[in-house]
């Protein structure tokens, strides 16, 4: 039961931080990271049954493959900017994560547009006048 081991990471990975927080900061800020390190390898294999999942319903489905893969891509930068930015909230630099945070969505804007233009193509081969 993965549950289990990520509620006991996370609870030892916190009672060190709050033991050496305050005599020893730089270790607490590194078993912060470790402990997120160790939390994202523990559900990896989750991740990857749910995208194999994802992937055979949409060719079943008769999805182009270039329209998963761009989704799959979006969902991965939102969760690594994610990730990064609360280590850097952890870090107390909210303005750095801020930034990530806007980086990300621009990116995940860009990375959407061919899928955008697709579905802008579709809606006007669909009008009348066109």
């Amino acid at each position: 039961m993965e549950i289990v081991q990520v509620v006991g990471v996370g609870l030892v990975a916190t009672i060190l931080i709050l033991v050496l927080k305050e005599y020893h900061p730089e270790i607490a800020f590194q078993i912060a990271i470790a402990a997120g390190v160790i939390l994202i390898l523990l559900v990896i294999g989750y991740i990857v049954e749910i995208i194999q999942a994802v992937t055979e319903v949409a060719l079943d489905a008769g999805m182009e493959v270039m329209y998963l893969q761009v989704l799959l891509r979006i969902i991965a930068v939102a969760y690594l900017a994610e990730f990064a930015a609360q280590v850097c909230r952890d870090a107390g630099e909210g303005s750095i994560a801020s930034k990530i945070e806007l980086a990300a969505k621009v990116i995940i804007l860009v990375m959407a547009v061919p899928i955008i233009t697709s579905v802008m193509e579709s809606i006007l081969s669909l009008l009348p006048y066109r």
